[in-house]
């Protein structure tokens, strides 16, 4: 498969959480993906545990209010970018990215005093994309007219 090059910051759709071409910053030196998250709660639904949560921040202009659920979802132990240790909820879920469907996993977190709400790791784009840090919105060109 030939490695797309997209930007350092690139527009991407995350069609189970609602969120269509929302700003998403590449960063190669973070392993995971990250998507902010606002009041998470899991709760039990016929037994079984549910994570429910809004994605973006309230002030964001593609925040909808929506709350997304989970029904299959993990605790995973990060580094956060401070080099402390945290537990966040792990999802897994469709992310589309340069005219393609990609299968990933992301933890929720706390990004509200971050520039960006979504950030795309190095385990989502190794053997998919090569990224040129002076550009930004590389995959337009590729996304279905």
């Amino acid at each position: 498969m030939e490695q797309k090059i997209i930007g350092r910051k690139e527009k991407i759709s995350l069609p189970e959480l609602g969120l269509n071409l929302v700003w998403a910053k590449v960063d190669t030196g973070a392993y995971t993906s990250s998507i902010h998250a606002e009041n998470l709660e899991v709760i039990e639904e016929e037994g079984k545990r549910v994570l429910k949560f809004q994605p973006l921040l309230s002030g964001h202009k593609s925040f909808t209010g929506e709350v997304v659920t989970f029904r299959q979802f993990r605790e995973k132990k990060v580094k956060n970018s401070f080099g402390h240790t945290e537990v966040r909820y792990l999802i897994e879920t469709t992310f589309e990215l340069a005219g393609e469907s990609y299968l990933a996993e992301f933890t929720l977190s706390d990004r509200s005093s971050m520039r960006n709400a979504i950030l795309l790791g190095r385990k989502i784009l190794r053997n998919r994309f090569l990224v040129d840090v002076c550009k930004v919105n590389l995959a337009r060109q590729y996304r279905k007219k």
